[in-house]
This record gives C-alpha cells, structure tokens and sequence, in this order.
C-alpha cells in the first residue's frame, strides 16, 4: 500500500474526531481564560497612590515604613518594588539587579498559559480545515461508492465537512482575542511596576535607569 492509499484510509476514519479535538482545545481554552482573568482581577492596585506613599516612605527616608506599606499592597508593581528596596542599602546598582530580576519572574507569572492561548488561536483554523479536507475526501469516496446519489451525496457531505472550518474558526477567535487583551494587561502592569522602580532609584539619588 504506498503512502496515498494509507492517508486515504486514514482519511476515511472521518472528520468527527478533529471536531471532539477542537471542542477539547476550546474548552481547555476557556478554562485558561478564566483563570486568568481571576488572577488579573487582583493585580488592580492604585498605582497612583502606590508611587505617592512610597515617594513620601523615600523623601522621608523611611526604607522600613515603605517596605511595611508595600507589603501590605498585593500586586506586581508592589513585588518588584519589594525586591528592588530589599537591596537599597547596597546601592543604586543592586537596585536596579534586584528589579530587574523581580520583573522577569513576576513576567513570567503574569504570562503562566497565555502561550497555549496564542497557539490555539493560530492554530485551531487549520485544524479545523484539516478536518474539512478529511470530510471532503470521505464525501467523494461516498460517491464513488453510490454514484446515482449524484451531486447531492457530495453537497451533504462537504456541508458536514465545512462545519470543522468554523468550530476551528469558534476556537480560535476567543482565544486570539483573550492573548491579545492579556498581553495588553501585562504590558501595563509591567509598565505601572517599572514607573514605582524609577520613583524608588530617584528617592536613593540616582538617575532613572534606561530601558
């Protein structure tokens, strides 16, 4: 049997199981997305207010007062700042280290799934078209086998087929939208954390650190 005859057999096994294996992705997805968006709920700190309190701990030279009060503050710009003061005594340098340090893990938890998201969302299209391609194969297999159903055993089939192009497009899109939207958070978590580091290095005196 050369390598036609076995995709063609494979092809033959129908489109049903590419369907189950969207729905899986999808509802995988969707758990992600959820999870997420519970874990971004808490990251909505004042920024605000957190860089005037923290400003005040610094002109006053209070390191432990701001330690005390950003520990207090659950979020990333008030992680990161934790770490970068946890060094001040050393230097503007150990500072920095330390917060940049800080960042990259608290990155790498703000970014925890978002990869599967962008894979599903750039992916599950095709897959479903797989399935659409396997379905069109087994439609006209069908008619070879019953050639008075006529155009109409074809139509059926290709209209059963199409439906995995648009449960590939019903995964994808969600998830497309859910990876941009949480990219977009992070950035400004990211952002809001990097303005409390640069209000921290100028209350020990040093010039904003470049980026």
């Amino acid at each position: 049997m050369n390598i036609i005859e076995q995709f063609k057999s494979f092809a033959l096994l129908g489109a049903e199981w590419v369907m189950w294996v969207l729905i899986v992705l999808s509802i995988i997805s969707v758990t992600v997305m959820i999870e997420r968006i519970i874990y971004f709920w808490g990251q909505r700190p004042d920024v605000g207010q957190l860089i005037d309190k923290t400003r005040q701990f610094l002109t006053a030279k209070d390191f432990n007062g701001a330690r005390e009060y950003l520990k207090a503050i659950k979020g990333v710009s008030s992680a990161i700042a934790l770490e970068a003061l946890a060094e001040a005594e050393k230097g503007t340098h150990a500072v920095e280290e330390a917060a940049s340090s800080a960042r990259i893990r608290e990155k790498l938890r703000l970014e925890k799934n978002l990869a599967f998201l962008g894979t599903v969302g750039n992916n599950a299209p095709f897959v479903g078209l797989f399935g659409t391609v396997i379905g069109i194969i087994q439609s006209f297999h069908d008619l070879s086998l019953n050639a008075t159903g006529g155009a109409s055993t074809v139509m059926a089939g290709i209209s059963e087929a199409l439906v995995a192009t648009a449960i590939g497009l019903l995964v994808a899109i969600p998830a497309v939208a859910a990876y941009n939207a949480f990219g977009r958070r992070i950035r400004k978590l990211l952002g809001d954390a990097d303005a409390l580091v640069h209000i921290i290095l100028s209350g020990l005196g040093a010039k904003e650190p470049g980026r």
